[in-house]
């Protein structure tokens, strides 16, 4: 009888699995799709997935080499999250291998077991059920924590316990409370610790349409408003679910997002959590995905490669902000963690909710094109009102380090009126650029085509593109003048001149500089949330999903940034980020207000916004679109290459064009190649063909014809190349 061989997916860049012998005495009926072997691989032992046992290769048994081991006894990876995978990697044509590792956590791919893991849970001992908590007053964190733990005589997950680890040693400490350990919580009491809200209309018609679909799949787009309480509806249908013994997967785009989701949701489910985000280290992420894959947590919430968790009881899925574009992976295995979501959602027959209050156009779409069923929240909840916005015009307006007077008495009056305060500048460090007053040199980056950012803080110039730094110059090196001057500003010389302008205030700047440290972007988030800071200032990091109670003035400083911008999304992009930032004014009793600082006041794109909202403006922009023949209406991909000079790319681009034109397959339009908006990057060039067509399908068929001939070409070998499917963006 023929030996079986073994077609595993081995993490590389080539567009190919790789044909293997079983290792010797291994037992062909073990073999099962999804088993993690070991092999040998060039000159290293690497691990592969097991697509399928065959029969046949197109390489020559004797010259097949021999597995090293088979790891699992069972398949790692479930059908189901096989067939997602390998679906992923022909769609977005990324080589199997490297999806198939995307999937896994990093220790998994290295070999380590995937046991379910042992959950500390926590207890009181008896000493710790004597306690009297009002004699804490002083240590109120312990005394919360005691009040928890007695609510729950067997103990308490880690997760399910809002405190830092050292109030829990601290208790520990006194002999309060203990450690236990369990295989697996119990998580059938769903009951919720926190009284849910009550729904206004709005809220219980969206509700009540998704509750009657959780037998099947269901694709849902939620719009609400900022502050219309999608979270409490996602909250209450979780709820649902959760009491049928199912899991939950919750998707965001940011890990800033998730510190004050994941409270929200401890506060109302005492059960385990899962959390899976990059700020995570190895070990805690297996932890977690461990506990997803076992069932121990009911609850998954996690960024975009969090699409690729096992769930042991799958029942619902949510994509909270699904317009972001965080959640299109930019390289290597170029994703999109929301249309995974939907088609994972299909394949396992259960509902997936897409919320937003500034939805994608693509989601927009699928609403008019009858796939996706449209939900509406209107009315911010309770007796918050949406702000009032007043465009202010800053042409003939003289500037105090970006901040007009008519701002300044403005922010100093909700200021006086015991109102939290928020700026928003999408640009970091002290001024974007440095320029000699003399001959009009600027500092540029040596490996880029961008100008250098000055960080006042470290007095060192900063490339933002490709993290290349030096110190800042003293002199011009064209003319040797000492005449150089920051122009511009960044969210650090903004903080300056606030600290000058109001000196009694207490401020907060919240960036990528002010939050590198583990724990600092959490404990930022609270100081702002509490209200004990009164002026707030920060980029797209503070924009975006938080709830700040107390803020009632909302400025942004520049709105002009994406106004104008070769990329066709530019406009779809700035109108969500001022629908988002603006939504954190007036999400309490008080009523908010919105400055938006510009020197294009009559764009129409701002008139349309604070006119007529963003419903008004997305319906307008997708007439357009569908006008001019762009996504949605139709795809696109983008072939990118880059290498170390600048011809090389283009040579690429060129045989590839050619390629799709001897292809014969029509329907399919080439536009360049081109060089790339920013030509060089991190000292390389770059440049790009865009492939479009009305047709998906033919577009995945020329795309699948290109990249098998692609590697073969000898222009090839010169450059590094990708391909983006459903680009986010075409710089």
């Amino acid at each position: 009888m023929t030996e079986l061989l073994l077609r595993l997916a081995v993490p590389t860049p080539l567009y190919r699995s790789f044909d293997y012998l079983p290792p010797r005495a291994c037992n062909p009926a073990t073999l099962q799709p999804g088993q993690r072997v070991r092999v040998p691989f060039g000159r290293r032992n690497v691990v592969g997935i097991l697509l399928e046992t065959t029969g046949e290769s197109g390489i020559a048994r004797e010259k097949l080499k021999h597995a090293t081991a088979i790891i699992d006894d069972e398949p790692i990876l479930s059908a189901e999250l096989m067939a997602m995978v390998q679906w992923a990697s022909a769609y977005y044509h990324c080589p199997i291998g490297e999806a198939m590792a995307t999937a896994l956590p990093v220790l998994l791919r290295r070999g380590d077991s995937p046991d379910a893991p042992v959950i500390t849970c926590w207890r009181l001992t008896a000493a710790g059920r004597q306690v009297d908590v009002n004699t804490l007053a002083r240590a109120r964190r312990q005394a919360a924590t005691l009040n928890l733990l007695a609510q729950h005589p067997d103990g308490l997950a880690r997760d399910a316990i809002d405190a830092p680890a050292a109030v829990l040693q601290a208790l520990a400490d006194k002999g309060w409370i203990e450690s236990v350990a369990h295989s697996r919580p119990d998580v059938t009491d769903t009951t919720p610790a926190d009284t849910p809200h009550t729904l206004n209309a709005d809220q219980q018609q969206a509700l009540t349409t998704m509750l009657a679909s959780l037998d099947h799949f269901h694709p849902c787009l939620l719009e609400g408003v900022t502050g219309s309480g999608k979270t409490e509806v996602y909250l209450q249908l979780i709820e649902k679910v959760l009491s049928r013994g199912q899991q939950v997967l919750l998707l965001v785009p940011e890990i800033g997002l998730t510190p004050q989701l994941v409270t929200r949701f401890r506060q109302r489910f005492q059960i385990p959590l899962a959390i899976l985000h990059s700020g995570l280290n190895d070990r805690e992420r297996l932890t977690a995905w461990q506990q997803a894959r076992s069932g121990a947590a009911a609850i998954v919430i996690g960024t975009r490669s969090a699409i690729f968790t096992p769930l042991a009881r799958p029942g619902l899925i949510v994509v909270d902000e699904e317009h972001d574009a965080s959640l299109k992976q930019q390289d290597g295995f170029r994703y999109s963690a929301r249309d995974l979501a939907v088609w994972r959602a299909r394949h396992l027959d259960i509902p997936v909710i897409l919320g937003s209050a500034t939805p994608s156009l693509e989601s927009l779409y699928n609403v008019e094109q009858g796939r996706y069923q449209h939900c509406t929240l209107p009315e911010r909840t309770g007796n918050a009102r949406m702000p009032d916005f007043k465009v202010l015009d800053i042409r003939n307006q003289p500037l105090e380090d970006g901040l007009s007077y008519p701002l300044l008495d403005a922010i100093r009056a909700h200021l006086d009126a015991h109102g939290q305060v928020l700026l928003f500048l999408n640009r970091r460090g002290f001024a974007p650029t440095l320029m000699c007053y003399e001959c009009d040199w600027v500092a540029e980056c040596r490996r880029c085509d961008a100008r250098m950012t000055w960080h006042h803080a470290d007095n060192h110039l900063h490339c933002h593109h490709c993290g290349s730094q030096r110190p800042v110059d003293t002199v011009c090196p064209q003319c040797n003048s000492t005449e150089l001057h920051p122009v511009g500003q960044g969210t650090e010389r903004v903080g300056q001149a606030l600290a000058e302008r109001f000196p009694d205030i207490e401020r907060i700047r919240i960036d990528r500089d002010t939050t590198r440290r583990k724990g600092e972007l959490q404990a930022l988030l609270a100081q702002a949330e509490s209200g004990e800071r009164q002026l707030l200032l920060g980029t797209q990091m503070l924009a975006k999903g938080h709830h700040f109670p107390n803020v009632t003035l909302v400025a942004i400083l520049d709105a002009d940034h994406g106004l104008f911008s070769t990329d066709f999304r530019a406009s779809e992009r700035m109108a969500q980020l001022i629908v988002q930032v603006a939504g954190r004014a007036g999400r309490h009793e008080r009523r908010g207000e919105v400055i938006i600082q510009t020197a294009h006041p009559d764009h129409p794109l701002l008139q349309q916004l604070v006119t007529r909202g963003y419903p008004a403006f997305a319906r307008a922009a997708l007439a357009e679109r569908q006008a001019a023949g762009l996504p949605p209406a139709t795809r696109i991909a983008l072939l990118r290459a880059e290498a170390a000079n600048a011809q090389e790319p283009i040579d690429f681009l060129e045989d590839a064009r050619q390629r799709v034109s001897d292809s014969g397959i029509s329907g399919v339009e080439a536009w360049g190649p081109v060089p790339a908006t920013m030509e060089r990057r991190a000292g390389r060039y770059r440049a790009q063909l865009l492939l479009q067509s009305e047709q998906t399908g033919r577009l995945q068929q020329l795309l699948g014809l290109l990249v098998r001939q692609l590697e073969g070409l000898k222009s090839a070998r010169r450059v590094r190349w990708s391909i983006d499917v459903d680009p986010a963006d075409t710089y």
